[in-house]
């Protein structure tokens, strides 16, 4: 829950051109600063009086801002730099670089007025950006942009270029550092999510390993009147209807592993988490994983995969972080009759409650149940998801090419009828023809994460600009502003 709420701080570089009216910059620095106060955002500046002016549009004041950056380095998560007036592109470029910073750049540049166009109230901010850009690109500094060439910091537009940023350094600061916790081994039989520890290691993304023999120790230990486990016993009733064929033991089973769990995602630090799943579990325990993973989820605790799937956790958590909405681990599982851009996206299940759109049935795995037992596979979310925007997001590591490859594109949640047990979830993809062509030319898995949301464009900004990732953008609009060439 921490990285979802934790307060943005940005790094704000208000910039001047000596030969502009200089109130212009302070005035837009006292207006931003309040606004951000207002929204709820932290922010480092340099400050106005005992010899600084605030703003940078010196080698000396550029000097001054990197260092005022580099000493709150730890609080910084992305860097504002608004241009009043045409601004001086290498003072800005030089506070960054001098900060050393690797962290999400904003650049905005505030309106002309055409009646105030003479030497005192003229910006120029609309070619001083430009400038500022190229020089940003000639030092290799990644930077976004807004949604208007030039915005006024007051604007509406402008705050939703706020708070889209803020995502998008959400994203990337908790990527960077990122810990994943990877709950026993894969099933033999899915090389499907086998993936690279040293590839994901060059993003900052950690994979912290444990023993199932260990989790199933520790859950096994716990002792009838633990507190822990009598609250997580309430919780799981609370959480959903649960069938009264269901034993008792069964849930205190369920409950002893939710516990398990819980205590070493903590001790370690785990952001998300991929969990053995099916079928040591069943065999070795007695019970599924699919709860446990659905009530992390919905807490926003650490969205946990299944199947050991360690990218689809960190693809779980991508989306969380962008939207901060639960996340969901799907199969791509059957085509919905003759309709070309629906489908039927399904698990056992492990969905976050509130994917559904009404009370959770938690009870046995229907078609495990059949080879291990119903007896040996409490645990199951089902349900059907309820309609609404979704968004989709999968991270592969390449092993042959050295990369993090990834898709991502937005549809949404449908309400049609699909007999089938387990959570379903029926999608519809425009162009998902093309989609799933790419999915299988470039070798994606069968499973992907979802989020009740359009979070795509933040995503995308974040991973691909900041992070380096191979994206494909499903459904990407080629008339955007923003064209690579």
């Amino acid at each position: 829950m921490d990285k979802v709420a934790k307060k943005i701080t940005f790094g704000v570089i208000v910039s001047n051109r000596g030969f502009f009216n200089a109130q212009l910059a302070l005035d837009t620095r006292k207006e931003f600063l309040s606004i951000l106060e207002g929204l709820g955002y932290g922010y480092v500046a340099t400050p106005v009086g005992g010899g600084s002016s605030g703003i940078v549009g010196t080698r000396e004041e550029a000097k001054a801002c990197a260092a005022l950056f580099r000493a709150k380095a730890a609080e910084i998560d992305g860097v504002v730099v608004l241009l009043p007036n045409f601004g001086d592109e290498v003072a800005v470029t030089e506070s960054i670089v001098g900060s050393g910073l690797n962290v999400p750049v904003l650049v905005q540049a505030s309106n002309d007025e055409v009646d105030k166009v003479d030497v005192k109230s003229r910006r120029d901010a609309f070619c001083g950006k430009i400038s500022l850009c190229n020089n940003l690109y000639q030092y290799g500094i990644p930077y976004t942009d807004t949604t208007e060439h030039t915005t006024d910091v007051s604007s509406a537009a402008f705050r939703a270029d706020i708070a889209r940023f803020a995502s998008i350094c959400r994203v990337v600061s908790g990527l960077r550092g990122m810990r994943v916790g990877l709950v026993g081994t894969r099933p033999a039989a899915f090389q499907t999510v086998r993936f690279s520890e040293k590839i994901l290691q060059k993003s900052g993304i950690t994979t912290v390993p444990v023993d199932l023999s260990e989790i199933l120790a520790r859950a096994n230990s716990i002792p009838e009147g633990d507190a822990s486990l009598a609250k997580k016993v309430a919780d799981i009733r609370a959480y959903g209807r649960i069938p009264s064929t269901i034993k008792e033991a069964n849930v205190v089973k369920q409950a002893r592993l939710s516990v398990a769990i819980d205590e070493w995602c903590e001790k370690n630090e785990i952001d998300a988490a991929a969990v053995q799943c099916w079928n040591s579990l069943e065999e070795n325990y007695g019970c599924a994983a699919c709860l446990t993973m659905s009530m992390r989820g919905e807490l926003l605790k650490s969205p946990t995969a299944c199947e050991a799937d360690i990218c689809g956790a960190i693809s779980m958590y991508a989306l969380m972080l962008a939207s901060g909405n639960s996340s969901a681990l799907l199969d791509w599982n059957n085509n919905y009759a003759d309709e070309k851009d629906l489908c039927v996206n399904t698990h056992c299940s492990n969905y976050p409650k509130s994917f559904m759109g009404a009370e959770v049935e938690i009870s046995n795995l229907d078609l495990l149940g059949e080879t291990f037992g119903a007896e040996r596979c409490f645990g199951a979310i089902k349900g059907h998801v309820r309609p609404g925007d979704m968004t989709f997001f999968r991270i592969s590591t390449d092993d042959p090419r050295g990369i993090v490859k990834a898709y991502l594109g937005e549809g949404d949640f449908v309400d049609r009828e699909f007999p089938m047990d387990g959570g379903i979830a029926i999608c519809h993809v425009p162009g998902i023809r093309k989609l799933l062509g790419a999915i299988c030319a470039n070798g994606f898995e069968h499973h992907v994460a979802m989020v009740r949301s359009h979070a795509a464009s933040v995503v995308y900004e974040a991973v691909s600009k900041y992070l380096g990732w191979t994206v494909y953008w499903h459904g990407a609009d080629e008339s955007a502003a923003e064209v690579k060439i």
